[in-house]
């Protein structure tokens, strides 16, 4: 059924608060005819074209209004037809352009959009009664990173496939969600979605939009959530796309000192505009609406916010007040992020956002951007920074450490490990390591449990659980070939058994973004590169976190403890069973009346070479 175009659609449109443009907007497909709506404000005329009319503009000629949408019912038109609009500008030059409410495309590099019947019969009930308790602050969330188009290439590449075996593989790591790097619609396969033309289109690569929801229906059916993250930040100037849509800067500014990305040679969005606004905040509503994704990344929001951002002197204007903070993506932030929580209260957005911006991760009535999270860029960079450090240093650099305290509760985090880290020469996150290949695969387990024994969820890259020497590429796919290497299933089996501790122990996530949750033990000990830190739960015991920063073992180390009496040592990264040495604690200690560290009691431990230990205290039996 198609629904009407009304006075409160065209109103909310050109007001910018229109959540559900692509309800009207776009092609929609009746029962005997199609209808074909576009906003081209600035155009004279415009006609769909397709292969139901051998691609002539004179056939089927649109009818506008003065809110500069364009409509038309075109009979016989049905699912799998192409179409594109072809778009008289005001000069009299005629454009082709693919449809910005487009629901699919052909496979690149064809571009023409294609009409598409959205319908599909979920199967995720379940996942959508309980995932408010699955998203909640106080839920252990752990995300594996993919790209859908390197990360296996063994599976049929198409979307139904892709999401059996990577729920498979999730399960095999005991993450609790997923986050797909842009799977919109993108002309360039390298920009690894990163440049997207189809706001609301499942890229054609892997499939049709059902394949692309049997995909998310599958994994939440496995118990598993699915992130996607999304572009608002710039578009690509392709000319069949967006750019000069109706023969006017319609969706990006004008100027190059406004509407150019430097660093990405692409237009950026015209935030103060309000129709551009309705844009992309129904964009960001589909993929919730339609898709039951479980929370939006939103990419380099950074560059968002400031108007010099990547720019030199001269190259930039100042806002009306004179400063480079760019007021339209602020308000268009804060907009998008209470329209999803009004909307969608399950879910969450995530900011990935590098700078010192304060209240990232705050509501908006208080002067917020209002995301759930934000991505700890800060941590990432001090940490990969130290380890890659020669032990012998790593002392004169204890502070790269623990600096995250100054911060780590001024915005609800997310720790991660991300794509960004392992490309462009930076190498592998083996290879950041130091040493030989045992040092740096302990590094590797020392790296992991380290970013999961602090406050903050969490998040890894593919390929990350295989420790490979070679950075990501983008042509090829994991190295599945060593996937029964003894070293790489140890690796694996420390991220299931890191991730599962991370999932049962209340500690370990359920204060993650709460200072009551964390305290250090002992933060100071620079001498022997050596952190002792405590997490709590709003009920049930603490867990300790000991961690190792040097090859030499250290025994007889004693830490202080909030419980007296036997510890469990829940996991310990140097395990013969992860490839460790298996120096440790015999699974088990016994805190005494010592004082130390500020504590009542102590326990004396063995901290094995480049490691991690986690204990908590052993329930006592009742009486």
């Amino acid at each position: 059924m198609v629904r009407d175009l009304t006075a409160s659609d065209r109103w909310t449109f050109n007001e910018g608060t229109h959540h559900r443009l692509y309800e009207v907007l776009g092609a929609h497909v009746a029962a005997d005819h199609t209808a074909f709506r576009v906003w081209a404000p600035n155009a004279r005329h415009v006609s769909v074209i397709g292969d139901f009319n051998d691609w002539n503009p004179g056939t089927h000629q649109m009818l506008g209004d003065p809110s500069g949408i364009w409509q038309l019912a075109v009979e016989g038109v049905a699912p799998g037809h192409l179409y594109k609009y072809a778009i008289t500008t005001g000069t009299g030059e005629v454009r082709n352009k693919t449809d910005p409410f487009g629901f699919a495309f052909e496979q690149p590099p064809r571009t023409a959009s294609v009409v598409t019947d959205l319908s599909y019969a979920w199967d995720d009930s379940t996942w959508m009664r309980t995932r408010a308790e699955r998203n909640s602050m106080h839920a252990p969330i752990s995300v594996y990173e993919v790209h859908l188009g390197s990360w296996s290439r063994r599976v049929q590449h198409d979307y139904v496939a892709l999401g059996h075996a990577l729920a498979d593989h999730v399960e095999k790591c005991g993450f609790t969600h997923v986050e797909l790097m842009p799977i919109m619609e993108h002309p360039f396969f390298g920009s690894w979605g990163y440049q997207t033309t189809g706001y609301f289109a499942a890229t054609s690569r892997y499939g049709s939009p059902q394949g692309l929801m049997g995909l998310v229906d599958h994994l939440h059916q496995r118990g598993i959530g699915v992130l996607l993250d999304w572009v608002p930040s710039h578009f690509p100037s392709d000319e069949f796309a967006l750019a000069e849509f109706d023969g006017t800067h319609l969706y990006e500014h004008a100027d190059p000192r406004l509407g150019f990305h430097p660093d990405w040679n692409s237009l950026i969005f015209d935030y103060d505009r309000h129709e551009v606004r309705s844009f992309l905040l129904s964009s960001a509503h589909f993929w919730l609406d339609r898709f039951h994704a479980d929370g939006i990344r939103v990419d380099a929001v950074a560059s968002m916010l400031y108007r010099d951002y990547s720019r030199k002197s001269g190259e930039w204007i100042p806002n009306e007040h004179g400063g480079r903070e760019n007021l339209g993506a602020i308000a268009f932030l804060q907009e998008l992020n209470r329209s999803i929580y009004d909307e969608f209260p399950d879910v969450h957005t995530y900011a990935e956002e590098s700078t010192t911006w304060p209240m990232v991760s705050r509501p908006t009535d208080i002067g917020g951007l209002g995301f759930g999270f934000k991505w700890d860029m800060g941590w990432m960079h001090d940490t990969l920074r130290y380890l890659s450090r020669d032990p012998i240093y790593r002392a004169h650099h204890h502070g790269e450490l623990v600096f995250r305290s100054a911060y780590a509760f001024s915005e609800n985090f997310i720790l991660p490990l991300s794509h960004d880290e392992v490309v462009h020469g930076k190498g592998s996150l083996y290879s950041k390591q130091w040493g030989d290949d045992w040092q740096k695969r302990a590094g590797l387990r020392l790296l992991y449990g380290y970013q999961y024994a602090l406050p903050g969820k969490k998040l890894l890259f593919m390929g990350a659980e295989f420790g490979g020497a070679d950075e990501w590429n983008h042509e090829s796919e994991l190295p599945w070939d060593d996937a029964d290497d003894p070293r790489v299933a140890a690796l694996r089996s420390f991220v299931h058994d890191l991730n599962m501790l991370y999932r049962t122990e209340p500690a370990m996530h359920d204060l993650d973004v709460e200072p009551r949750g964390f305290a250090w033990i002992e933060p100071n000990d620079g001498r022997f590169s050596v952190l002792a830190l405590q997490r709590r739960a709003r009920s049930g015991r603490p867990v300790v976190a000991v961690c190792n920063f040097t090859p030499q073992p250290r025994h007889d180390y004693r830490v202080g403890v909030p419980v007296r009496g036997g510890w469990q040592e829940l996991l310990n990264s140097d395990a013969i069973e992860y490839g460790g040495s298996g120096v440790g604690n015999l699974g088990r200690v016994v805190a005494d009346d010592v004082p130390w560290h500020g504590h009542d009691h102590s326990m004396p431990l063995s901290l094995p070479p480049l490691s991690v230990v986690f204990l908590a205290p052993i329930p006592r039996r009742a009486p």
